[in-house]
């Protein structure tokens, strides 16, 4: 796949190939990440067949330089594949392994084969053991990409002890590694911009889907005579719904604006942040609309609202990152509206 030419903004000047590699992603994940796919990844069954469609693909090395043997796009380009990624809840982590891939090679790392997991807090050194509880698509992943004391880890699944976290249908897991087994790899830019990219692109996708499952529950489920559609109270939520909604796809389109492989922080910053106080009010109005059906286990949509939750708080919730925004504004000694436009306009 030929790389965008970005603009001095970070924008591709040709919208042509994004729309090729998003249709491409939703091709495959409609083909091979089903409901049934990822019902059956949280009882603990194997992802691998749909994950290697996705290798054999190149989405995975969509960011590595063409010189490194990727495709050698900038992020914007990689928006559509993650937002294909959450609107199908691709059971493996594919917008993790594309950032995470980016960041080793332009370390001058070779990365593994295999899905790379992005854990930027929650592990640490506990004598010969790093371990952590709530380690990101542990029990999916081939590889974690940990942040521990300021320090890189490359941590390999299969060496790992994994159990459940405790949480109904999670793809963490509680997860413990020997030192020995574990790969140190240096300081080097801090790894919480790339997992919040990766899951503001992922929220943003799978939003847009519970927003068209809401829509079409709506515009079929009768009641007194008629869709529910047509009451005004529940148009009206839906309306609400459908503004958080579009709200975190702009959030998400900030998160990978750059004309380079690697998020810039802020931008990552204002994404998450975004996406994350989105995330309960759209899982919330989708529930309310929907009914009792929209919990129980043989509807599709508490998959999607389950992962929403989780997501919010995974690489840092949106009160985290509200924190890191106010203290870079301040810092900045700009007014808020020059501080925001300085953060849209400049490039990564």
């Amino acid at each position: 796949m030929p790389a965008d030419m970005p603009t001095d903004k970070g924008e591709p000047m040709n919208t042509l190939e994004d729309t090729l590699l998003g249709d491409a992603a939703e091709r495959l994940f409609a083909q091979t990440c089903t409901p049934v796919l990822l019902r059956a990844a949280e009882q603990g069954q194997s992802v691998d067949v749909a994950w290697r469609a996705c290798e054999e693909a190149g989405f995975a090395d969509a960011l590595v330089s063409e010189a490194q043997g990727g495709a050698g796009l900038a992020l914007t380009a990689a928006l559509p594949v993650a937002l294909a990624a959450g609107r199908h809840l691709c059971p493996y982590p594919i917008a993790h392994t594309m950032l995470a891939r980016a960041w080793l090679s332009a370390a001058g790392r070779e990365p593994p084969a295999g899905s790379i997991a992005i854990a930027p807090h929650g592990l640490a050194i506990a004598g010969q053991r790093i371990a952590g509880a709530n380690v990101p698509w542990v029990r999916v992943a081939g590889h974690v990409l940990a942040q521990i004391n300021g320090q890189a880890w490359l941590l390999p699944v299969q060496a790992a002890c994994v159990e459940s976290n405790g949480v109904h249908g999670s793809l963490d897991g509680e997860a413990s590694w020997a030192l020995a087994d574990a790969q140190c790899l240096g300081g080097g830019p801090a790894l919480d911009a790339l997992a919040a990219t990766a899951y503001a692109g992922l929220m943003a996708g799978a939003m847009e889907q519970v927003l068209a499952m809401t829509l079409d529950y709506a515009n079929t489920r009768a009641q007194f005579g008629k869709p529910i559609g047509r009451f005004q109270a529940v148009q009206q939520q839906i309306s609400v719904m459908a503004e958080a909604v579009w709200a975190a796809r702009m959030a998400a389109q900030l998160a990978f604006q750059s004309s380079h492989a690697l998020p810039d922080t802020m931008r990552a910053a204002l994404g998450k942040a975004r996406t994350s106080q989105a995330a309960p009010q759209v899982a919330d109005i989708a529930h309310a609309v929907h009914g009792a059906i929209g919990v129980t286990a043989e509807f599709d949509l508490q998959l999607f609202t389950r992962r929403l939750r989780d997501w919010r708080l995974a690489g840092g919730s949106e009160s985290c990152w509200h924190a890191r925004i106010g203290e870079d504004a301040l810092a900045s000694g700009l007014g808020v509206l020059d501080y925001l436009r300085g953060i849209s306009a400049s490039d990564a």
